[in-house]
């Protein structure tokens, strides 16, 4: 009999996972400020894990096609790479604040209002992509000379500098937007867009780059072409969504008008999201600039090593981002307790996964970089990498987490004014120093990344055990 009710018990808890998993993939009504905790977590990170496996998916499918042209192919989306990241910087602190914005509202049960900040979001986006645009396409050239690129990527490594800065809106409306699902609860619909965009580019890449049927070869300026194409198209299933309404949020037709106060607020949220963002990925621009010192191959090297990374700490950043939509949320309800004791959850679930993920690192670094190039030296210099990075990975799961709490409470400047500390004032002239002066090349470029983040991680999650972003107001 006792045997019976546990087999009855396992087949209830397997029924309820299915049940749970079912309702992360398609979207659940659920309330998230009052379902318990764990199920909150897993709901919504699930669909954030998934989207975000996805766009890691893309970046090394990505780089796997474009390696097979050569490693100055490589260089060329790396460097490109380097100033996108100041992109990446507006469009992630612009998606930080909307998410905070847009997750405080449906907490405090205003969906009209909720609605009208997603509206805004978009009217920004389009905005901040237009100088970026202009400047892109006009310098592009220009831009790589001036970090270091050989003559093979300036010649040819510009055309797809062009594609990708012209673009660029594309990269504005998929973040914000996706930031405006996250935000409100409904992250299936944010994992099935990116996993529509970036199926389409990956099925593009090497149509565009090596040429099929009618479509010529078109080189690493295929590349851009496919990504544009398929990010251009999730934008639209995005626009489609937000107005055909999802489980958490709907954008009405009366709506769609500038409130200029909202975009005001918006702007003020994004400030801190955009400085720690800026901080950080220029400081990555000045490590890849050291880099590039010596030679293409260690800018490959870093580049394919890069993406590795991005690969696996794209679904801790999805974990990291359900803290910041419970957060947000719970904050808006007056739940603060609540917004605490989600963060302590998902950090245990994300350090556990970095743990698993350090080791793959430190045994199978070289073959992973392999994967992707069958340049000795690259592969030398991306593997080592990799090991460096694999003895601390557990600490950034905290640090992610800790982040998220900040962004998603609309606290967006405590972690801007961390970063400035760790990676400006420290992390730059501490990899100058082992890479130039000590003469360690770029592995003391390596190893001053690995010894500053994991001091920013551990700042970070000190000041979060304090508690003030609970006090924050957005």
């Amino acid at each position: 009999m006792e045997a019976i009710q546990k087999n009855t018990k396992l087949e209830s808890a397997k029924t309820s996972l299915w049940k749970e998993l079912k309702n992360a993939l398609t979207g659940s009504e659920a309330d998230y400020t009052k379902i318990s905790l764990s199920k909150a977590v897993f709901l919504l990170s699930v669909p954030m894990v998934l989207e975000l496996v996805m766009e890691s998916a893309f970046a090394v499918v990505d780089i796997y096609f474009v390696g097979a042209l050569g490693p100055s192919a490589v260089a060329a989306v790396g460097l490109t790479e380097t100033y996108l990241f100041l992109l990446y910087s507006l469009a992630i602190g612009m998606s930080t604040a909307v998410t905070a914005i847009i997750a405080r509202r449906i907490g405090e049960g205003d969906k009209e209002q909720a609605g009208i900040a997603a509206v805004q979001s978009v009217f920004l986006s389009i905005l901040v992509s237009l100088p970026f645009a202009i400047f892109g396409v006009w310098f592009a050239k220009d831009l790589l000379i001036l970090m270091g690129g050989d003559p093979w990527v300036v010649e040819h490594g510009s055309r797809y500098t062009q594609w990708i800065f012209g673009g660029n809106i594309v990269i504005m409306l998929l973040f914000g937007l996706n930031a405006v699902f996250r935000g409100a609860g409904d992250a299936a619909i944010a994992m099935r867009v990116l996993w529509i965009s970036n199926g389409l580019n990956m099925i593009l890449d090497p149509i565009f780059i090596f040429g099929f049927g009618p479509v010529p070869a078109m080189g690493i300026e295929g590349a851009a072409i496919a990504t544009n194409i398929g990010r251009g198209i999730g934008v639209l299933f995005q626009i489609y969504l937000l107005l055909k309404g999802g489980n958490h949020i709907r954008v009405l037709r009366s709506q769609i008008s500038i409130h200029w106060e909202i975009i005001s607020d918006i702007v003020r949220t994004s400030i801190g999201g955009i400085g720690q963002t800026i901080i950080g990925m220029t400081s990555w621009i000045f490590l890849v600039r050291i880099i590039s010192e010596f030679g293409s191959e260690a800018v490959a090297g870093a580049t394919i090593a890069l993406r590795i990374m991005m690969f696996t700490l794209m679904p801790s950043w999805g974990m990291s981002n359900a803290v910041a939509t419970l957060v947000g949320q719970n904050l808006g309800a007056g739940r603060a307790d609540r917004a605490e004791r989600s963060v302590w959850i998902v950090g245990v679930w994300n350090m556990v996964f970095l743990i698993g993920v350090s080791i793959c690192y430190f045994i199978f670094r070289e073959s992973l970089v392999s994967i992707f190039t069958d340049d000795p030296k690259v592969i030398s210099i991306g593997s080592e990498w990799l090991g460096i990075v694999s003895y601390s990975y557990f600490v950034y799961a905290w640090w992610m987490v800790s982040v998220q709490a900040f962004n998603g409470a609309g606290d967006t400047m405590t972690p801007t004014l961390i970063n400035l500390v760790f990676f400006w004032v420290l992390q730059i002239p501490f990899a100058y120093v082992l890479a130039k002066v000590l003469s360690y090349g770029y592995s003391g470029v390596f190893w001053a990344s690995m010894i500053t983040e994991t001091s920013v991680g551990l700042f970070t999650l000190w000041l979060f055990r304090k508690g003030g972003w609970k006090t924050s107001k957005v």
